[in-house]
């Protein structure tokens, strides 16, 4: 079966949760003898090999536009796509809803994968907010199939769009410290700080989580992973926030750091507000990190209403109560570690994910006479 992949950065090149997707999904659909093409922006690569580890790689141009630059190079490669002998083709993010028009008319089998509120975020303000959300609307009319990431967004997407969609979660691999030293350049030591990891914007609550830990008593540090790749107002007051407890890393890109930085905290704060099943979140359980989330239905979902983790609300001294109460129940947090991993191997493992792509992918292109279904996995 061929399958092109269109609406990410492209393939090697790993930023951040759809371009980790395609990855660790192209990778197994290739070694279970699918064939895989994926779109990349020819922008970002210095060399253009057309087939790296058995993916074949389409290179386009777009522009150099931080809003335009997806939305151009998507209708590009769809296009591209529909003229070529794909068997199916598989779209991510809710921007490219439209382009699903094009699929329509050559009529190739879709799927896009909706992963989040986008209309909703803080930086999509007025016109943005209300392209994503017409976006979002149309992608539900004009592709076959419609993924979500969570049980609670099929339901928003229910409730919001009237629509049926197909539960295939986002994936995490399991992994134990293997090199603990790596965290002595921050100068921090094994259960003495606390984590968040992710882009310092607003739907994120870093300031929120900030806020808090500055007016905690606690002797432990707070340890910041992430930045965003632009001047902004949001993250530079974040960043200019003085107590000698708190530690900015800005972006680690070494993943054996940034791993040894989850195994070894007291806790992970998980402050995402709007999208699904979170890339962090998973990978906090995948690591043995003992988690305070965000009180969201889609950490709930993730953290199975607090089996794995316990949660925190935006009002003030919500935070700095669970803060207390962690550290006074050394038990409660072991306990967490101890079974974080058995969430990802009985829900979230890209084995998994893969099976159910591979499930939705058969059922796109049925023998003839069959129709296309969207149901819930």
């Amino acid at each position: 079966m061929k399958i092109a992949i269109i609406g990410t950065r492209g393939y090697p090149y790993v930023y951040s949760g759809y371009e980790t997707f395609v990855k660790e999904l192209a990778e197994r659909l290739v070694k279970k003898d699918f064939s895989v093409t994926v779109y990349c922006h020819k922008n970002l690569f210095e060399s253009y090999p057309k087939q790296v580890n058995g993916i074949d790689l389409v290179y386009i141009r777009t522009i150099e536009k931080k809003t335009l630059s997806q939305f151009v190079h998507s209708f590009q490669s769809m296009l591209h796509a529909c003229l070529r002998r794909f068997d199916a083709i598989l779209v991510v993010n809710p921007a490219n809803g439209p382009f699903g028009l094009f699929a329509k008319i050559f009529r190739k089998k879709t799927a896009i994968n909706m992963d989040g509120l986008e209309w909703l975020r803080p930086k999509w303000k007025g016109l943005g907010g209300k392209y994503f959300f017409a976006a979002a609307k149309m992608a539900t009319k004009l592709y076959d199939v419609i993924v979500n990431d969570s049980f609670a967004m099929q339901q928003i997407y229910r409730e919001q769009f009237n629509c049926d969609s197909t539960v295939i979660a986002y994936g995490a691999n399991i992994r134990s410290s293997k090199k603990p030293a790596l965290i002595d350049k921050w100068n921090l030591k094994k259960d003495d700080y606390y984590l968040i990891v992710g882009r310092l914007i607003p739907d994120n609550n870093a300031d929120v989580i900030v806020r808090e830990f500055i007016a905690s008593a606690t002797t432990k540090k707070l340890v910041i992973v992430g930045d965003v790749p632009y001047k902004d107002e949001y993250a530079r007051k974040i960043k200019e926030s003085a107590d000698p407890r708190l530690v900015f890393t800005g972006y680690v890109t070494d993943q054996d750091e940034l791993a040894e930085l989850y195994h070894n905290c007291f806790a992970y704060f998980h402050g995402h507000e709007f999208g699904g099943t979170n890339p962090a979140l998973l990978k906090a359980l995948a690591y043995g990190s003992s988690i305070l989330a965000l009180d969201t239905v889609f950490s709930r979902e993730v953290l199975a209403d607090g089996e794995y983790g316990l949660f925190f609300s935006k009002s003030a001294g919500s935070i700095r109560d669970l803060m207390r109460e962690v550290e006074k129940n050394l038990a409660l947090v072991d306990d967490f570690r101890a079974k974080s991993r058995r969430r990802i191997r009985e829900n979230y493992t890209w084995e998994k994910i893969t099976d159910q792509y591979i499930q939705l992918f058969k059922e796109l292109t049925p023998p003839r006479g069959e129709g296309v279904r969207a149901g819930n996995k």
